[in-house]
C-alpha cells in the first residue's frame, strides 16, 4: 500500500506528531543472557518503532492526513525510516536528517516467556531543536490534533504543545517514558493527558484516538476511547510494533 510521498506545506493536516523515530533491533532467545554470557538466539528482525512515529503511522493507516516532525541520522536506518513514512502516506517535509548522531535505535532481547530487555540509544531524537519547531510551526498551528511524548527533549515537547495550544489546536500528550519530575506546564498545555503501560498497543491506541479527535470532533471522548481500544486490541494479535498496526480496510466499518 503506497501513497503520495510529499505534501506541500500549504496543506492542513489532521494529525501532526512531534516526537521520536527508533529502529528496533529485536533478537529472540530462549532466555535473557547473564552478564558476560553469549547465548544463541533463534530469530531476529529489524522493525520501525519510536513512540511518536508509531502513533503517527497508526493515525495515517486509519485515514488521517498526517505529518511527522522528527529527526533521524544520515544513515541507512534514517533513509529507511523516511521511506517507511512515505510508504504509509505520512508527510516527511519536517523529518530532518543529521550527520551529528545516529538514528535512534533500540536493541531488544525477548525470551521464550515474552520477557524483554531493552537498551535505548536516542541518538538524533535528542537533536530535534527549537529551530526545527520554528520551521514546522505553521503545520503545527494549523493541524486539527497535535500529539507529543517524551522520547525527545522534554523542553522541545513542551514548546510544541504550547505552539499548538496557543493556536487553538487540540493536543494529546503521552508522558512516556515516564519521568519523576514532570513540569506542571505539561498539564496546562494538554487537552488529553494519556499514560500507557503497554508500548506498542498504547501507541496504536493514541494514534487511533488522535484520528478520532481530528475527524470525529463531535464524538464523545469515551466513545473515541472505546473505538481506539478496539483498534489497539487488533495490534496485539500480530508480532512487531508498526507491523501489527491495522489499516482502515482491515477493520470493521462500524468503527468509522
Amino acid at each position: 500500500m503506497s501513497f503520495p510521498a510529499h505534501h506541500s506545506s500549504d496543506e492542513v493536516y489532521g494529525v501532526v506528531v512531534v516526537g521520536s523515530c527508533m529502529t528496533d533491533l529485536v533478537s529472540f532467545t530462549p532466555r535473557l543472557p547473564k552478564a558476560g554470557e553469549t547465548i544463541h538466539g533463534h530469530k531476529f528482525f529489524i522493525g520501525f518503532g519510536g513512540k511518536g512515529a508509531n502513533q503517527c503511522i497508526q493515525a495515517a493507516r486509519l485515514g488521517a492526513k498526517a505529518a511527522m516532525v522528527s529527526k533521524v541520522g544520515k544513515d541507512s536506518f534514517g533513509d529507511n525510516y523516511i521511506e517507511n513514512f512515505k510508504n504509509n502516506g505520512v508527510s516527511t517535509e519536517y523529518v530532518g536528517q543529521t550527520d551529528e548522531a545516529s538514528t535512534g535505535v533500540a536493541p531488544i532481547t525477548v525470551n521464550d516467556e515474552g520477557q524483554n530487555a531493552i537498551v535505548i540509544i536516542a541518538g538524533a531524537n535528542l537533536l530535534l531543536n527549537l529551530e526545527d519547531l520554528e520551521k514546522a510551526s505553521r503545520v503545527i498551528s494549523c493541524a486539527k490534533v497535535v500529539v507529543c511524548q517524551l522520547e525527545i527533549r522534554p523542553a522541545i515537547t513542551l514548546e510544541a504543545l504550547k505552539i499548538a495550544h496557543k493556536a487553538g489546536v487540540k493536543t494529546i500528550f503521552n508522558p512516556a517514558p515516564a519521568v519523576a519530575d514532570l513540569d506542571p506546564e505539561f498539564y496546562k498545555e494538554s487537552d488529553v493527558f494519556c499514560c500507557n503501560e503497554t508500548e506498542g498497543a498504547g501507541d496504536s491506541f493514541l494514534g487511533a484516538l488522535a484520528f478520532y479527535m481530528a475527524y470525529y470532533p463531535c464524538m464523545e471522548l469515551e466513545e473515541m476511547s472505546r473505538r481506539a481500544c478496539d483498534i489497539a486490541s487488533v495490534s496485539v494479535q500480530s508480532q512487531g510494533t508498526q507491523a501489527s498496526y491495522p489499516h482502515r480496510a482491515q477493520l470493521p466499518q462500524e468503527l468509522f
